[in-house]
């Protein structure tokens, strides 16, 4: 993670720049588009595919089903990117230092997931369209590479599970959250709080369970490692097979 002394402002607004960027080239290009929504539900439905008992499980779905639906989905952030660029400089003014400081690492995470989709996209264009969605994905994922950055990924995706929920044991935070809404909907950050207020009633609400948050960022991390050295370093058979039936788990 960067240096949290670094401007969460500045940080923000170069974070968004550079989604804002990917997503005019995606609109310019719409084959490059069409492409990048496509590599996005893959992705979606092989955390689908990889987390079905997770997704099933009374305790740990709320979990689950918060990261698919604000870190694997397909959704468009557009409007939660806009509200970051317009009002970064007064962010720190309207929220507790800790609140942006997990502003800041969405952001972040953000743009580095928008890149590398976009890199899997050119990578899935290069391919002559032989083959179904997961040996095509596979062939974009090793054309791509990038190791460094698929770890940094998932090393956000990490701290952005351990800083929510870290945030549930703030006192009177929850409160303050609710009495929020009116100003941050004042100041345009009705999306974050949206996204803020959910993280930490999911959390929060999985952190009732002994060792509950640990438990399920430990089963993340794991699945997720595992499925990345699988995609680098795997036989491409047995790693397209294995990618195959997790999508299908999520149709």
């Amino acid at each position: 993670m960067p240096s949290e002394n670094a401007d969460a402002a500045t940080r923000i607004r170069a974070a968004v720049a550079r989604v804002q960027a990917l997503r005019q080239s995606g609109e310019s290009n719409p084959s490059l588009g069409a492409a990048v929504l496509h590599i996005k539900q893959i992705q979606s439905r092989r955390f689908a595919g990889t987390y079905a008992d997770l997704l099933a499980s009374a305790q740990y779905q709320s979990a689950a089903r918060f990261f698919l639906d604000e870190l694997y989905s397909t959704r468009d952030y557009a409007q939660r990117d806009a509200q970051f660029a317009r009002i970064a400089s007064t962010l720190q003014t309207v929220f507790p230092r800790q609140v942006v400081q997990t502003a800041v690492a969405l952001a972040e995470l953000h743009a580095d997931t928008e890149t590398l989709d976009h890199q899997m996209a050119q990578a899935w264009l290069a391919q002559d369209g032989a083959g179904d969605d997961a040996a095509r994905y596979l062939q974009a994922w090793r054309s791509t590479g990038q190791r460094d950055a698929r770890s940094a990924q998932l090393a956000g995706v990490l701290f952005i599970g351990r800083e929510l929920e870290r945030l549930t044991r703030l006192p009177g935070l929850r409160l303050m959250l609710k009495m929020m809404r009116r100003p941050a909907q004042a100041a345009g950050l009705d999306a974050l709080q949206q996204f803020l207020e959910a993280g930490f009633d999911t959390f929060a609400t999985l952190a009732r369970h002994p060792q509950g948050v640990a438990q399920f960022l430990e089963r993340i991390e794991s699945r997720e490692a595992t499925l990345m050295r699988d995609l680098f370093d795997a036989p491409a058979v047995t790693c397209g097979t294995q990618l195959h039936q997790l999508l299908g788990q999520a149709r």
